[in-house]
């Protein structure tokens, strides 16, 4: 018997007094944040959603404010009808589809300015996206103010930016964040995958790979910033037509140290083709 697809909410005060209803009854709600194109990756956060809490909203909005003029915002995939199809195998109980007039309005000029952990890395090579990030989390989270908000740990720095803003600006709702999800090969599951070609979408297991040498490294006690950093360019030189950082910082700073010696993170943003990919490995150096 086939599950049925989820109610489907346009407007944000409708949604607002859904979620309300929903909590005066003791029931907890979980939310997913998305811009749609769902793949398993995204699903594995609804079901993350659904084990915490007796409801699931999943957002669907491409969100116009983070994405720069040279930006894909016109190509981003729209996949509606498929999207509620596998929300519906993962018991998702309302999916929130706004339009852009109702989430900025023609006299809409708030915006949220983004924490300190926002200005590296992506914040110096995609200027004004973390505010639009920020600005969107933050009306989502006001239109489903949600127990818990479920994050995917791919986007790292935007899953520290919306924890960071979530704590400064004392918004009620919990921020999850889950696991990476990979495709068999080790390719890190990615709206932006579509776009690869065949080989492009080879080529691109080097950031992955890329990763995976880093981690080794450190693993077997290397805990020098720049070999470190070395040792994911030597990986993805050869198979990446730009590489605009791959980086080893403090996983909750983001902050560069020379030796290595908390939690850390490595970092990838690289282009196969014209395509532009992220990927992450949290990790820690093996003490000797």
């Amino acid at each position: 018997m086939s599950q049925s697809r989820p109610l489907v909410i346009h407007d944000p005060r409708e949604m607002r007094e859904w979620v309300r209803s929903v909590q005066s009854q003791g029931q907890r709600v979980g939310v997913v944040p998305t811009m749609g194109a769902l793949h398993a990756g995204h699903l594995s956060l609804a079901r993350a959603a659904r084990e915490q809490c007796d409801r699931c909203v999943t957002t669907i909005f491409v969100n116009p404010t983070q994405f720069a003029p040279t930006d894909d915002l016109a190509k981003y995939p729209r996949t509606l009808e498929a999207d509620l199809d596998q929300l519906a195998s993962v018991q998702c109980d309302v999916a929130f589809v706004p339009t852009v007039e109702a989430m900025y309005g023609p006299s809409f000029s708030t915006y949220v300015d983004p924490p300190k952990v926002a200005e590296p890395l992506e914040g110096s090579f995609r200027p004004g996206h973390f505010r639009g990030v920020c600005t969107v989390v933050l009306k989502l989270l006001n239109i489903v103010p949600a127990d818990v908000a479920v994050f995917g740990a791919k986007d790292y720095q935007q899953a520290m930016v919306v924890r960071h803003m979530v704590r400064d600006l004392a918004v009620g709702t919990r921020i999850d964040v889950r696991p990476t999800i990979r495709e068999p090969d080790g390719l890190a599951m990615s709206s932006r995958n579509t776009y690869l070609s065949a080989d492009e979408r080879t080529r691109a297991l080097a950031l992955s790979q890329a990763l995976l040498a880093c981690v080794s490294a450190a693993e077997q006690g290397e805990c020098n910033r720049e070999r470190l950093e070395a040792a994911m360019h030597r990986v993805l030189a050869p198979a990446c037509d730009s590489i605009d950082y791959a980086v080893v910082v403090d996983a909750d700073s983001l902050e560069c140290r020379d030796v290595v010696e908390s939690e850390s993170v490595a970092l990838i943003a690289a282009r196969i083709g014209s395509t532009r990919l992220i990927d992450n490995r949290v990790f820690r150096v093996a003490t000797r």
